[in-house]
């Protein structure tokens, strides 16, 4: 499942920096110490937080990947080789202004014919593929096994209690933000008739003398609302989200009655039936902004003057729409690799997950078919700010099968940063493991391309993964000589390690750390 939304109501630095010409000297650790570097006190700018990742831990004391620094002082005007790097995700805005210029296209495929030109087994994909047909709202998987009656008795055991403890708790969340909602929308509205004025700020509020009761509870309320944005628009914005968020879950995700597959039309638990989707992997619905935001991380056109700059040049985005607003399917996941491996992609982004895979072991060969091909896989870990090495918590797809042992040697496991560097910089939300998560990569807030020509910020590994995956375009493009293996092994000794304690888990309250 992809999820960014972070409900705020109720350990490793990566830094790259490309030196020399030659595979033995392209990993360089540019701070020996980085205990030393001093903590950031003053606070983030605008335009720094639009663009933080690609800041340098020496220069700006944030804990970014010095891109910014290697285009200047490294990469400058070097030519590098052309890097496909395909997208497993959400549909894409493919006529999205930042994007439009840095898709792939399928030469050997002519638009709209309703043929399948190249013989690839799929018709009119141009830009890649659609796994999903016309489905978008989807359940988790083990919601749509207890539905279906999928998997061992101890598995669905596993499956009913996850599902009757988690609709519970997005029942009351859901319940939780329409109610504080609606306290916040009350305040505002009789604060706006007090001041006479639609805008005002945290000083307005302080300004504002009361001896009303009612008025003083809701200057109260306002105040604590600014404490979670700079306005309080911006605050109901985010509570409205929250709203739709555990309402989707209510709905959809955890509705064990509910089938979004159905428009799709083909059996999503039978690998020989693949005759299904279309080669349109745009996304559906403006909701539908994952995809087009992790696009945009990796390979937004740099120096345009338009919204943001993607990590990456010399890049062709591949979309593969598999992933819905819930669970994605073995199936859709292990075809779309695939789709990747055969048709030139060096390097998948994968920014998904789920704790229950019933049909894991399609993923598990089309990974290793696509390290068969060369291809470096990047994975998310997860937002759920669990320790993976626990076998408690399993997450899907990974290489190593539970098993102790690697599968294949291709697939790099991403946490998320926060700008803030120091012990609180590893994301409270992301999944984290001495084993099985390799490194982390900023993914807190970080601003990138949305549907409709926009721009936003979203948080989560899911933001990490393609920092990391343009990172590794960089080295395939300048260092096209160099295997998914060795590229997996210099992103892994590029990051730079700290000696001290990091909190993880996401509740500093646990005394959770992370050497």
């Amino acid at each position: 499942m992809i999820t960014t939304y972070s409900y705020r109501f109720v350990a490793v630095l990566l830094s790259f920096v490309l030196f020399g010409c030659g595979a033995t000297n392209l990993v360089s650790t540019p701070v020996e110490n980085i205990d030393a570097v001093p903590l950031k006190i003053s606070e983030i700018s605008e335009k720094t937080q639009k663009r933080w990742g690609h800041a340098d831990l020496v220069e700006d004391t944030i804990p970014g990947m010095s891109v910014d620094r290697a285009y200047r002082e490294i990469i400058k005007n070097r030519k590098g080789k052309k890097v496909i790097v395909a997208v497993v995700d959400s549909g894409i805005d493919l006529d999205h202004e930042d994007l439009d210029d840095v898709l792939w296209t399928n030469s050997k495929e002519r638009p709209n014919n309703g043929k399948d030109d190249d013989g690839n087994g799929y018709i009119d994909d141009i830009h890649g593929y659609n796994f999903l047909g016309e489905s978008y709202n989807e359940q988790l998987e083990f919601a749509r096994m207890l539905r279906l009656n999928i998997g061992d008795a101890s598995t669905r055991a596993k499956a009913r209690i996850k599902l009757d403890e988690d609709y519970a708790k997005a029942l009351q969340n859901k319940q939780q933000y329409e109610q504080i909602f609606q306290v916040v929308k009350n305040a505002d509205t009789a604060v706006k008739k007090a001041l006479g004025k639609e805008m005002y700020t945290k000083e307005d509020l302080n300004a504002l003398k009361t001896n009303d009761e009612k008025m003083q509870q809701n200057v109260a309320v306002l105040t604590q609302m600014f404490t979670y944005g700079d306005d309080i628009p911006t605050v109901m914005k985010e509570l409205t989200e929250g709203i739709t968020y555990f309402t989707e879950q209510v709905d959809y995700n955890l509705n064990k009655e509910f089938d979004g597959r159905e428009p799709v039309g083909d059996d999503p638990y039978n690998i020989k039936d693949i005759s299904y989707g279309n080669g349109n992997p745009k996304n559906r619905v403006e909701s539908e902004s994952h995809g087009t935001h992790v696009a945009g991380i990796i390979a937004a056109e740099r120096n345009n003057g338009k919204g943001v700059d993607g990590v990456a040049t010399n890049v062709e985005i591949m979309s593969l729409r598999a992933v819905p607003n819930g669970d994605e399917y073995d199936k859709d996941i292990a075809l779309a690799i695939r789709y990747a491996a055969d048709n030139g992609a060096k390097i998948i982004n994968c920014s998904f997950g789920k704790s229950f895979s019933p049909n894991a072991e399609w993923v598990y060969e089309a990974i290793r078919y696509a390290a068969s091909k060369d291809v470096l896989i990047v994975h998310a870990a997860g937002n759920d700010g669990n320790d993976l090495d626990n076998p408690e918590n399993q997450n899907y797809p990974n290489d190593h099968k539970y098993s102790g042992t690697e599968i294949s040697n291709n697939v790099i496991t991403v946490g998320a940063l926060t700008s803030k560097y120091g012990s609180e910089m590893v994301a409270n939300f992301s999944n984290y493991g001495k084993q099985n998560v390799d490194i982390f990569a900023p993914g807190a807030k970080i601003y990138s391309t949305m549907p409709d020509n926009s721009y936003d910020f979203q948080g989560g590994t899911s933001m990490a993964a393609p920092a990391v995956a343009g990172i590794a375009a960089l080295i395939r493009s300048y260092y096209p000589l160099l295997s998914a293996p060795q590229v997996k092994q210099i992103l892994m000794e590029s990051g730079l390690r700290t000696k001290t304690s990091v909190i993880v888990s996401g509740a500093a309250s646990k005394g959770t750390t992370f050497d």
